[in-house]
């Protein structure tokens, strides 16, 4: 596309006005650099859009039908920039969280966001950390949330929230004090790699286990909760994840001796991120319901807008 938003602009200032020189004062423009910009839209259309009568520029028949086509175009423009400059609560965000958030906290924290600001659009990605971390790398989301451990100087990393890992089976007789060493040669299923879950879980334990008999690796918490229903199996899983399992006896939490393994929640960002206010509006919400989520046993969250 040649024609240019100014050349549109002087177009329609000159149709208004007829002259000129009124539309140079206007624009804080010379006269030549007006009728410039006239030759040059003559010039791409390949037609006059003004026939020169008694010192004023009058629309011919061209320049009519170019002037209807053109001016609600250019006052839709106009609209959508004032709309963006004076409204700091409209526009989307892309967000990433990898699966133990998007699954347990992310849902309830994008519809209380929604629901005080209607007009902006969130969209959710998930994945595992190192997935979210790429994106992130990559420009393909603005903000990630993630647990484990992420790499790379390009990144900010923001503590949100502390979340606690538990050793779980299905199996009544399994769930007994013992020693994390003791349990290294029952059936194990975890999350893949990449997981942060796992690369958190297995980092903790290296020093006490030489080895973990890992018979099955799933990429979705879901699906492993599914499995340890329907097997003789344990796994290391977010406290989060399963407190209505707990609760309803349809899994048990191993007391494991000596075990405290925890993690950081984070939310991430590229360092070159610009900050718009709508971006850090959203964040400071983010981890003011995440942390209130995480510290109140995931009670029912309302937002006050600001």
């Amino acid at each position: 596309m040649k024609l240019t938003l100014r050349q549109m602009e002087i177009f329609l200032n000159v149709v208004a006005s007829g002259h000129l020189t009124n539309v140079a004062k206007e624009m804080n423009l010379s006269q030549s650099a007006i009728s410039m910009s006239i030759k040059e839209l003559e010039n791409i259309l390949g037609r006059p859009v003004f026939d020169r009568i008694n010192k004023k520029l009058v629309l011919n028949e061209v320049g009519r039908a170019f002037h209807k086509e053109i001016d609600p175009i250019f006052k839709k423009l106009s609209d959508i920039e004032y709309e963006f400059q004076n409204s700091e609560n409209k526009g989307m965000i892309r967000v990433g969280a990898s699966t133990t958030i998007v699954d347990y906290l992310m849902p309830s924290i994008i519809c209380s966001y929604m629901s005080a600001y209607p007009d902006v659009k969130i969209t959710l990605k998930e994945g595992n950390t190192k997935e979210i971390s790429d994106m992130i790398k990559n420009g393909e989301i603005d903000v990630g949330f993630v647990e484990g451990f992420v790499s790379g100087s390009d990144i900010i990393k923001e503590r949100v929230g502390v979340d606690e890992l538990i050793v779980v089976t299905s199996q009544e007789e399994l769930a007994k004090p013992c020693y994390i060493d003791e349990l290294a040669e029952k059936r194990w299923v975890l999350r893949e790699e990449g997981s942060g879950t796992r690369e958190v879980f297995l980092n903790y334990i290296k020093e006490k286990v030489d080895s973990l008999n890992i018979f099955f690796e799933l990429g979705h918490t879901e699906s492993i909760k599914s499995i340890l229903l329907n097997r003789e199996c344990l796994t290391c899983i977010s406290k989060i994840s399963v407190e209505n399992e707990l609760r309803e006896k349809k899994l048990y939490a191993v007391p494991v001796k000596n075990f405290e393994c925890k993690r950081d929640f984070l939310m991430i960002y590229h360092k070159d991120k610009y900050h718009s206010t709508l971006f850090e509006k959203f964040i400071f919400f983010s981890k003011k319901l995440m942390l209130q989520m995480l510290e109140n046993d995931k009670a029912p969250l309302t937002l006050k807008k600001k």
